[in-house]
């Protein structure tokens, strides 16, 4: 079994083979931050974090400053539903927390709030009670949260049942001390712009909710939210239209909500993925027009509505049909120097390495391993 952090005897080769670093890489590192600091936490000690770059290395032109480095749990959820008493491996909410720290994360988004029931604080953390629990770990390794991808209601007009949940979660958030918080699904499946307005209608209500509660309310998109609008030409026998003016669908939704109640979470590999796949469209005369799709240059035009990023990277894959394949963060093909170099002032936002597959059924030690290589190689992006 790989350990991440391990003891006993052999623990410093133990250690070097499960962070996948090279002898010499691990002793430099030992040298910089002491092995001490790679070893089982000290409870209350400060977080260890990763060692900047030395001069003449570029230190002021980073393109995500250090404190807003982070992670969605969702990457390393295998190791918070891990049961503490089967391995040695970190598992939990505070021991993950504790290793992500000392890769040099500064902020968290969650991805729900339940763990494996023998770690401490229990199974479910979904309420005020766990939330400070949470609260308290967040604040012992130095990490902020940043979101959670958690219940933004389905149903609309809202219930009761559903507006009571939705307030909860802005009441956890608050606890947690998150300026944000979203879902990882799009306002609606629907092509059609009859749909995406009843999706701006819910979406508006439910951000005045949360701005009063002091919450930025955000919607996580994946490719499908980048398709082509059809929004006239012949009607289909159900009386929808059937062709296109161009207007690519989380365009249209930008353009009828409201900058001060609706904010986005641009997932940048499913952007680049809707690059590969929405490059043309039917016209409402019916002829056939490119638009090839440039995810900088969404941000780029509505820069402030972005304040959460996933940092998710791939490599050429044609063979699915998306273009990519996920890879761990820095080893893939997406140029992130010039993403993160053209979509605005770099103080604003906040960009989470996530890893869809970093779960691995014959290593458990994978996750966190490669949120070590995105820590790594988030932190090295430099302007160019």
């Amino acid at each position: 079994m790989n350990d991440i952090q391990p003891t006993g005897p052999g623990t410093d080769e133990r250690l070097r083979r499960s962070l996948g670093i090279g002898r010499r890489g691990f002793l430099s590192t030992c040298t910089a931050v002491a092995a001490g600091a790679l070893a089982a936490p000290v409870l209350g000690a400060a977080p260890v974090q990763a060692a900047e770059p030395g001069p003449g290395q570029g230190t002021g032109h980073a393109l995500v400053p250090a404190d807003k480095r982070g992670i969605i749990l969702y990457t390393v959820r295998d190791a918070t539903g891990r049961d503490p008493l089967s391995t040695s491996l970190p598992s939990g909410f505070r021991a993950v927390f504790a290793q992500l720290a000392r890769f040099g994360y500064r902020q968290v988004e969650f991805a729900g709030y339940g763990q494996h029931p023998n770690a401490p604080g229990g199974a479910n953390l979904e309420t005020a009670e766990g939330a400070r629990l949470l609260r308290r770990w967040l604040d012992e390794y130095g990490l902020r949260a940043q979101g959670n991808h958690g219940f933004i209601p389905g149903s609309w007009p809202l219930t009761p049942a559903d507006l009571d949940t939705f307030k909860k979660h802005l009441e956890i958030a608050n606890i947690l001390g998150m300026d944000h918080m979203g879902t990882g699904g799009d306002p609606t499946s629907s092509s059609y712009k009859a749909d995406w307005d009843v999706a701006a209608d819910k979406w508006h209500a439910l951000g005045e909710i949360a701005r009063r509660a002091g919450i930025k309310l955000y919607t996580h998109n994946h490719d499908a939210a980048y398709g082509f609008l059809l929004d006239g030409g012949p009607l289909d026998a159900q009386g929808r239209p059937t062709r296109s003016s161009g207007i690519r669908k989380l365009e249209y939704f930008l353009s009828v909500t409201d900058p001060k109640l609706v904010w986005l979470e641009m997932d940048i590999f499913w952007a680049h993925v809707a690059q590969y796949k929405f490059r043309t469209y039917t016209a409402h005369d019916g002829s056939t027009r490119q638009n090839v799709f440039d995810p900088a240059g969404l941000v780029t035009r509505h820069d402030k509505r972005y304040p959460l990023f996933h940092a998710k990277d791939g490599v050429v894959d044609t063979t699915s049909g998306q273009g990519y394949a996920m890879v761990p963060f820095g080893t893939g093909v997406i140029d992130y120097t010039a993403f993160f170099s053209r979509v605005g002032h770099r103080n604003h936002h906040n960009p989470m390495v996530e890893q869809d597959n970093a779960p691995s059924a014959t290593d458990p030690a994978q996750s966190l391993t490669h949120a070590r290589i995105g820590y790594e190689n988030l932190a090295a992006l430099r302007r160019r």
